[in-house]
């Protein structure tokens, strides 16, 4: 049962970070792609708007299908935490932590999720679990 937990758990933040990626690169699923993503990374102070943008829409997107792959998943989660980690520090972290005040919560919780699936790995129905 603790494998399907984490599968579950995998999957859906796996698929998430994977649509959070597609929308910076790709502007799929109502994103800006990464002109207009990166225009309004400029506009917070990341610069270059456009690179930190490939950057961050490639961290999401790998590391969302790592993830779901429950493959590298040590390296999955510390690629997720990072970018939450980054998320907190550019934009949300000055708001506090609620998410009703554009706070930190979410990305705290979904950087607390890769870093607990990096630790105690990625169960039974994962890639690493049939190569090591």
């Amino acid at each position: 049962m603790i494998s399907i937990g984490l599968l579950i758990i995998r999957l859906v933040v796996g698929v998430l970070f994977i649509g959070h990626g597609a929308q910076k690169l790709f502007g799929s699923f109502g994103g800006y792609g990464l002109k207009g993503t990166g225009g309004w990374f400029e506009s917070i102070g990341m610069k270059p708007g456009v690179t930190m943008a490939l950057f961050a829409g490639l961290s999401e997107l790998i590391g969302g299908i790592l993830f779901v792959l429950g493959f590298l998943t040590p390296l999955a989660g510390v690629i997720i935490a990072g970018t939450m980690v980054m998320a907190i520090v550019k934009v949300h972290g000055p708001n506090g932590l609620w998410a009703t005040s554009n706070g930190y919560e979410y990305n705290l919780t979904l950087l607390a999720v890769a870093i607990g699936i990096a630790l105690i790995g990625p169960g039974q129905y994962a890639v690493d679990a049939f190569l090591f």
